[in-house]
């Protein structure tokens, strides 16, 4: 493919404090973006990281058209750069792009595009434990129109942020009994802006009541566990992990299906099935809950110590030798190159 590139005159790189980064706020050099016009994509290009001009009448900021993915690169160290399974972000976004009705990507624009910006970005990888470059592949919808039917333009783009750990702190979630996630047939398996938006004013109450997290449960009857904020969910009953399983609610999250994968590999039993409020309730009461964690790109694993349902509160216990610490450890090892990589999952960029 033509790969338009050009390169910034002078890094901003030497601006940045790596040791001091608030998540999503820093972005390196270079972005990439191809236009969809006459039904297909244009030229793709890499060109400095700059604001972008659109019509107050571009269908986005009307109709919500607009997906996206969240990825890591990881540097070893060697100096080599490192992706995780981004064959199944370029395909869960072509995924979230088609119950949209927006076009799908290229394949090949999408991985030319995204290995040439990191090549060009490398220096914004940082290496060490918690450091990585976050990236955020996106399609937005650019008609010049206010009619409300689908954009005959769009604008797919990929930016680059240096990042360190999500969540810094202890995070306990609150299950929803009131607001929804996502219904039956809608568009919650998709990364649709609008769901995240939809989350923030529950999420907001929640934090009110000091909770991190709303962990959303199915819109018809609040009665199962579906997913945790911006992740997917695990429990960890007795000995057992249980989590829901994808449907059109729920996120087919990569490093969801990558701890599922994982825990079966180490003889750990997972149960991916429909999991009740009432069973972790009861569970937790008798002591046989034994962890909760969140998965997902950006915080990888993350512990959850606490939760309330209808203003009962329950504590997890602290056990050394967590389920989500030896999870996340192998993981993460296998992502930064430090482990072997028996399911193939790492990518190497060249």
């Amino acid at each position: 493919m033509a790969l338009h590139i050009e390169k910034i005159e002078k890094s901003k790189i030497s601006e940045v404090d790596f040791n001091n980064l608030k998540f999503g706020q820093v972005f390196t050099d270079h972005m990439f973006e191809c236009d969809y016009e006459n039904g297909e994509w244009q030229t793709p290009k890499i060109r400095p990281y700059q604001a972008l001009s659109f019509d107050p009448s571009a269908k986005v900021f009307h109709y919500g058209q607009a997906v996206f993915e969240g990825m890591k690169a990881y540097k070893d160290d060697n100096d080599d750069v490192w992706l995780f399974r981004p064959d199944q972000n370029q395909e869960r976004i072509n995924k979230s792009a088609e119950r949209l009705d927006m076009p799908p990507f290229p394949k090949d624009y999408f991985f030319e595009g995204l290995t040439t910006l990191i090549k060009m970005d490398s220096d914004w990888v940082q290496k060490g434990a918690d450091n990585s470059l976050y990236i955020r592949p996106f399609v937005i919808s650019t008609e010049n129109c206010v009619s409300a039917s689908s954009s005959n333009k769009y604008k797919f783009m990929i930016i680059c942020s240096p990042v360190q750990a999500y969540y810094a702190g202890e995070v306990r979630v609150v299950f929803a009994d009131k607001y929804s996630r996502a219904a039956n047939g809608g568009v919650g398996y998709a990364k649709a802006a609008g769901n995240y938006a939809a989350s923030f004013y529950p999420a907001k109450l929640a934090a009110k009541e000091g909770y991190q997290q709303v962990l959303w449960t199915d819109a018809a009857n609040h009665e199962f566990l579906e997913e945790a904020g911006t992740m997917n969910v695990f429990f960890r009953v007795n000995d057992t992990l249980l989590t829901a399983p994808t449907s059109d609610r729920i996120l087919d999250g990569v490093t969801r299906k990558s701890i599922i994968q994982f825990a079966e590999d180490k003889g750990i039993k997972v149960e991916v099935r429909p999991v009740r409020v009432t069973e972790i309730i009861e569970a937790a009461k008798k002591g046989e809950l034994k962890e909760m964690f969140g998965a997902g790109t950006a915080a990888v694993i993350s512990p959850i110590l606490g939760f309330a349902h209808k203003g009962e509160k329950f504590e997890l216990p602290k056990i050394d030798d967590s389920y989500a610490s030896f999870i996340k450890k192998s993981i993460t090892d296998i992502q930064r190159n430090k482990a072997e990589d028996k399911f193939g999952w790492r990518f190497q960029v060249k």
